[in-house]
C-alpha cells in the first residue's frame, strides 16, 4: 500500500467564503465545487490543496483528515484487522470516490478513500 495524498478538510459553515479567503490569499485554484465541499489546488499535480466543508459527504460529519490510497481495499482490510473503528462503511460514493471512515487513537475522523478511476 503507498499513499497517494494526504489532504486535510477543514470544517466551515460557509465554503464558498473560506474558499474566497484563501484562494484570495494564496492564489489557489479551484478545482472541485460540490457546494458543501470547495477544493483548491495549487496547481494540476495537486501538490497542495485545502478542502473546506460544511458536511463530510451524504450526511456524514467533516473528518479530521482525508488519505488517498492506491489500494482501498487492502487498506479496508487492514484497518479491520487491527481493530479500529469504521465509523462509515466502504461507500461508492456519487461523486467519484469510494471511501470509508475510520477513528485514530484520539478519535480523529479519517476519511480514506480511491478515486474510482485509479481502481480502473
Amino acid at each position: 500500500m503507498a499513499i497517494v495524498r494526504i489532504v486535510t478538510d477543514l470544517d466551515c459553515p460557509d465554503p464558498e467564503k473560506t474558499a474566497t479567503f484563501y484562494a484570495r490569499l494564496f492564489g489557489l485554484n479551484r478545482v472541485m465545487d460540490q457546494g458543501w465541499i470547495i477544493t483548491l489546488a495549487q496547481n494540476a499535480r495537486q501538490d497542495i490543496q485545502l478542502s473546506l466543508a460544511s458536511e463530510g459527504g451524504s450526511g456524514a460529519p467533516v473528518p479530521a483528515i482525508s488519505v488517498e490510497v492506491d489500494d482501498l481495499e487492502e487498506t479496508f482490510a487492514r484497518a479491520t484487522e487491527m481493530g479500529a473503528d469504521i465509523a462509515y462503511p466502504l461507500t461508492d460514493e456519487p461523486w467519484g470516490v469510494r471511501r470509508f471512515f475510520a477513528r485514530d487513537p484520539d478519535g480523529k475522523l479519517i476519511n480514506i478513500l480511491s478515486h474510482a478511476s485509479a481502481e480502473n
